[in-house]
């Protein structure tokens, strides 16, 4: 079992220092990967609730959410083995091209470490600050995939979609090698989405057998279209809170002691999960303390056996 790590991107950490420390600290543990999330923006009267719930507040944790990109940026330049992951970028909020050669440029910088971790979102206001459309955000999204393996492949590159169109062009850099693309969502579009495009599947915060009853499902349609599937990742986010004593029962998956937070590493990994991406920065008063929890939930696993 692989351990991946989400970053610090919002307020109470400092930019300038702890992205680095963290970064290097988890790359030092052990951790595989490091991880971030976007959110451009934080309505004060949202359309919509949180994850498009009706009337589930936002969490203050994406009150301030620095630039993804940026911030996996910093991480790249004081590492040198962990992968770097999106989990997940809204991707049709981009232009495909300058999506594509952003991706492509940290990957050559970083040495071809980069996950493309990419899904359609569920903020009708963000779409509307990014002057994109919320309506088309599914098939946007398709597009965007199929655009940025075309302009990561041979050149000359032609291609052309509803929004754009290329014919006979140089699009450089190119990745180190193939940027794996990896998709969030469980709705059954965004199931059969990752069954049909997608080198692997992000759930965020779903039950460990919610997980496993929608991965089966992504591996059996997978296989349906002639793709193999074992070779596709299952890489769940996990937002940690840690505490001294043990939660009670009926606690959420991931809330509690470490003991606690051991058993439900063990149920991700019997519902397939291949890595783990534990995100610890939200419950964290700072960098240190994020680093800390980072370390001691890392022995913690390690000391299990995964």
């Amino acid at each position: 079992m692989r351990f991946g790590l989400g970053l610090p991107q919002s307020s109470g950490f400092d930019l300038r220092f702890d992205v680095a420390r963290i970064a290097r600290g988890a790359e030092g543990a052990g951790y595989s990967s490091l991880w971030v999330y976007e959110r451009v923006l934080y309505p004060l009267e949202p359309a919509e609730g949180m994850h498009g719930v009706p009337g589930l507040p936002w969490i203050d944790h994406y009150r301030e959410c620095a630039d993804a990109l940026t911030v996996l940026t910093l991480a790249a330049a004081v590492t040198d083995t962990v992968r770097l992951g999106t989990s997940i970028l809204v991707a049709p909020l981009y232009r495909s091209l300058h999506l594509a050669r952003a991706l492509a440029t940290l990957d050559r910088a970083s040495g071809g470490r980069v996950v493309a971790g990419f899904g359609s979102g569920w903020s009708s206001d963000e779409y509307r600050g990014m002057e994109a459309d919320f309506g088309a955000r599914g098939r946007t999204l398709d597009e965007t995939i199929d655009a940025c393996r075309a302009f990561w492949g041979q050149n000359p590159v032609s291609h052309r979609d509803s929004r754009l169109s290329v014919e006979g062009a140089l699009v450089s850099p190119k990745p180190v090698s193939r940027i794996p693309v990896m998709l969030g969502g469980r709705s059954v579009r965004a199931v059969e989405r990752a069954a049909r495009k997608a080198d692997g599947w992000l759930p965020s915060g779903l039950p460990a057998p919610v997980v496993a009853e929608l991965w089966a499902r992504i591996r059996q349609r997978a296989a349906e279209h002639g793709r193999d599937a074992a070779a596709l990742e299952l890489i769940p986010r996990a937002a940690v809170v840690l505490s001294d004593k043990p939660a009670p029962e009926g606690r959420r998956p991931f809330q509690g002691s470490i003991g606690q937070v051991v058993e439900d590493v063990a149920a991700l990994a019997e519902a397939g999960a291949t890595e783990i991406l534990l995100d610890l920065a939200p419950s964290a008063k700072g960098g240190e303390e994020l680093l800390d929890r980072a370390l001691e939930v890392f022995e913690a696993v390690s000391e299990a056996g995964f």
